[in-house]
């Protein structure tokens, strides 16, 4: 029986600085190198993670995001300059936690995790009409219709012509724009002027 002894792979790593061991991994292409360094700051990551919170996401999210920083940091970290890996590694997860937590809140994804229920009550007070009744309300019209509503339009508008004055006419002009601003057909509108205007 033979005793294996099994070696730590990263126990090569110990003696040297972060420096050096992140120059190893990018020269080198060291996946040891990047992974013990991963391993090394896995809880600095989780403390950090630990002050922030995303909406909808679990704390292992917020954990994973910081751990991208991390990566982040170690392929891009420049040894010519004068802060540390440490320092360098804290800007990185702490500016790709707040990256991905604006990026969850932004208000241009809310249309799409949301929406709206064409049985829901279009008004608290008013349970009964739902956004589908509106829907289903609409009708298509025919072209016979359309020709027919159109001929009755041109006709009351010449009565209406002859009968108002250029300033009545004004004020008439503006009560239907009125009118089709509160979803009131203008036909009806006209008639019921003609109406007031045949009691005169």
């Amino acid at each position: 029986m033979t005793t294996e002894i099994q070696n730590d792979p990263y126990e090569v790593f110990v003696d040297m600085t972060d420096e050096d061991i992140v120059l190893d991994a990018q020269l080198n292409d060291n996946v040891l190198a990047q992974e013990y360094l991963l391993h090394k700051y896995r809880n600095f990551v989780r403390a950090k993670a630990r002050s922030y919170f995303l909406i909808g996401a679990e704390r292992e999210d917020i954990i994973q995001e910081g751990m991208i920083g991390l990566y982040k940091a170690i392929r891009d970290f420049k040894g010519d300059k004068q802060s540390s890996f440490r320092a360098f590694a804290e800007l990185c997860v702490t500016r790709q936690i707040i990256t991905a937590i604006k990026t969850a809140t932004r208000q241009k994804h809310i249309p799409l995790n949301s929406y709206v229920s064409l049985n829901k009550p279009i008004y608290e007070e008013d349970s009964d009409r739902t956004l589908l009744d509106i829907i289903s309300g609409v009708r298509v019209a025919n072209p016979e219709d359309m020709v027919i509503s159109r001929e009755e339009f041109d006709d009351i508008e010449n009565k209406m012509n002859n009968i108002l004055s250029d300033l009545e006419w004004k004020v008439l002009m503006n009560n239907i724009e009125v009118c089709l601003k509160l979803s009131i057909k203008p036909t009806i509108y006209y008639l019921m002027i003609i109406e007031m205007i045949s009691m005169i």
